[in-house]
């Protein structure tokens, strides 16, 4: 009895696709390409490259980061909180326990550690002393280095002797921004002058000079 209503049922649905008289055959769906899974559409939107920025404490780049994450639809990412919660510890607290070499090692590692597209990369200062680190980072990504003048600089960092800046106990902040200024240009794609712009400002910049990219 089971077997004879299945027949039946499966019959009167086969029946429910054949033309009737006059009408139009049902579509012929085989060639009809359907995604498989939302998956699909976020593979296509990854194949963008990242936007890396770099440049001094204070420069902007988380802030500037998060507002250009937004306006070009990538995800966003502080390499500094990276560091933070891999290490469980704050970037000062790296200083004052090992030093300011390990936590550049720490630094090269988690940078090397990055598989990401699309994306906007906002790393520490001293991410441009690592040669290995900055190749890595440009193999997928547009490093974009957002200048600022020292003066500003100075005005913006306040907290110099605790803020985590990777540096030699005797090394002045104006011979720190002299030293790493000339790696920044070295490895930037895009230098933007932000004197006297704000960080909706900045990231309009970046997004004009990336054009398409952006």
């Amino acid at each position: 009895m089971w077997l004879w209503a299945w027949g039946t049922a499966k019959a009167l649905c086969q029946s429910d696709r054949r033309p009737k008289a006059g009408g139009t055959p049902p579509a012929d769906e085989s060639n009809v390409r359907r995604p498989s899974s939302n998956r699909e559409y976020a593979v296509q939107a990854s194949d963008r490259r990242n936007i890396v920025l770099i440049g001094m404490p204070g420069a902007g780049k988380s802030t500037v980061g998060v507002i250009l994450a937004k306006h070009t639809s990538r995800a966003f990412v502080d390499t500094d909180v990276l560091i933070q919660t891999s290490e469980r510890r704050s970037l000062q607290k790296i200083l004052d326990e090992n030093g300011h070499i390990a936590l550049r090692e720490i630094e090269e590692r988690i940078l090397l550690s990055l598989d990401l597209r699309d994306h906007v990369i906002a790393t520490g200062g001293s991410a441009a002393y690592s040669g290995k680190a900055m190749t890595h980072l440009k193999k997928n990504g547009i490093v974009v280095f957002l200048q600022v003048p020292f003066a500003e600089i100075l005005e913006r960092v306040r907290d110099f002797a605790t803020r985590g800046i990777a540096r030699a106990p005797e090394q002045s902040f104006a011979d720190l921004f002299e030293e790493r200024y000339v790696l920044y240009r070295k490895y930037a794609d895009l230098t933007i002058a932000c004197e006297g712009l704000d960080q909706e400002q900045v990231s309009q910049t970046i997004r004009r000079r990336l054009g398409p990219d952006a």
